[in-house]
């Protein structure tokens, strides 16, 4: 069963109860802080990443780059800005392994990211 860890700054309650619902049992889920999140994911103990704070790139992801890397992350909403379905779709597709976004849009990006990580494991 595949792992995700819920990081980043504010709403962890939340986004891993979003993550739990949406993820129809199929997924391990555990919340940390974001860095013990970013490790685990790094350490290969976590498969995927989702943390929200309220710039979706900062304290959401700031620990993912700095130890996976800009390559496995990916910002899918900052204020102001929301990716849409589609392109949230592709970077999970991509293979994106940790994905930010801002509190306030928790509610429409984790449904998306979770229906796609079903399908692909």
């Amino acid at each position: 069963m595949k792992k995700i860890v819920v990081g980043g700054q504010i709403d962890k309650k939340e986004v891993a109860e979003l993550v739990e619902k949406y993820g129809d049992g199929k997924f391990e889920i555990e919340t940390k802080s974001d860095l013990e999140a970013a490790m685990a994911l790094k350490s290969g103990a976590a498969d995927y990443y989702l943390g929200a704070c309220n710039t979706g790139g900062g304290g959401a992801l700031a620990m993912a780059i700095a130890l996976v890397g800009r390559d496995a992350t990916v910002t899918v909403s900052m204020p102001g800005n929301l990716m849409s379905e589609e392109e949230i779709r592709e970077n999970v597709n991509k293979g994106k392994k940790a994905f930010g976004f801002t509190a306030q849009h928790k509610d429409t990006v984790v449904p998306t990211i979770m229906e796609e990580l079903k399908k692909i494991n």
